[in-house]
């Protein structure tokens, strides 16, 4: 008898009994609860009566001096208010995601077409109405974008403890550094090229500033062709493509960024010192920022990406 008990209760229960025990309780006077719910005064004493008659007890005791909740009103009291909460935070959420929603990301430009294009295609297939907006940049900047509310995430490398400051630091993987030639290009056909050869092609390498930037310049170094290399600073993967796939051009880029032209025998790696280059690559937040359905979709997809990428084996997990 118990269970059907329940259910009957929790059918007849309505939101105006709520509504109206805690005006009730809060203004401690059945008229002041009905001037407060545009109601008159006996529609709020017909509707307390009823919930009384729902539960089984009193709740309030009326008097000249208004009304006051018995032992068992204090008692349901946190539950009214914890049920009239949830629901109106139903409805919040409703109404917000009511309308087709704007998701603001940031992550480098390295790894935007290799891990976010999967990510985004699973991402539009459960919310097919969310615009996504993505800012690429140097980490830096993603960082700060980040700490100032820009961004829900970025996908961008761990800093040191100023630059994450506020912010938590999820490792999806660690992206090795890759020297990227077209394919047939003559250094290829060196088992290691050297610096004199490596000077006579126009070298494409990240921006001063940023990690593998430092990585790229360490094996420059490494190899003695630093400062006899003429280089181009940038970002950009299309510019970096274009330069290695049209002009012979020697391009230091993350290697997913490459993965499928190397899949593809587009572009081709040459033979160079390149241990203890790679870099993690991670899901970069802001600690404490509240749970977000949409926003943990997108999250959940460019973790699946990434997953994928590690079993493809372009990149490594630890």
């Amino acid at each position: 008898m118990e269970e059907p008990f329940k259910e009957t209760l929790n059918t007849r229960i309505k939101f105006r009994h709520m509504q109206c025990f805690l005006a009730i309780l809060q203004l401690g006077s059945v008229q002041r609860a009905a001037d407060s719910l545009a109601l008159t005064q006996p529609a709020v004493s017909k509707t307390i009566a009823e919930l009384e008659g729902i539960v089984g007890t009193r709740l309030f005791e009326r008097g000249r001096g208004g009304a006051v909740p018995t032992r068992q009103g204090q008692l349901f009291a946190p539950h009214a208010r914890a049920c009239l909460d949830a629901l109106r935070a139903g409805v919040d959420e409703l109404q917000r995601h009511d309308a087709p929603a704007r998701l603001a990301i940031g992550a480098l430009p390295t790894v935007a077409a290799a891990l976010l294009a999967p990510a985004l295609a699973a991402f539009r297939a459960q919310w097919p109405d969310i615009s996504v907006h993505l800012d690429t940049g140097a980490n830096q900047r993603l960082l700060e974008g980040l700490q100032a509310g820009e961004f829900a995430f970025a996908i961008g490398r761990l800093s040191d403890s100023k630059g994450m400051a506020g912010l938590s630091f999820e490792q999806l993987y660690r992206d090795p550094l890759a020297v990227a030639v077209r394919a047939g290009h003559p250094l290829l056909g060196a088992t290691q090229p050297t610096a004199a050869q490596l000077a006579q092609y126009l070298v494409v390498v990240p921006p001063v500033g940023t990690l593998i930037r430092q990585s790229a310049d360490n094996v420059l170094t490494a190899f003695g062709a630093q400062a006899s290399t003429a280089l181009v600073e940038t970002l950009s993967i299309s510019l970096g493509r274009n330069l290695a796939m049209q002009h012979d051009s020697v391009w230091f880029v993350p290697q997913s960024a490459v993965e499928l032209d190397l899949a593809d025998g587009l572009l081709a790696l040459l033979r160079m010192p390149l241990s203890g280059t790679d870099e993690p690559i991670g899901l970069v937040r802001r600690i404490g920022a509240a749970a977000d359905p949409i926003t943990e979709a997108l999250v959940q997809a460019v973790r699946e990406s990434a997953g994928r990428q590690h079993q493809a084996g372009g990149v490594t997990r630890a």
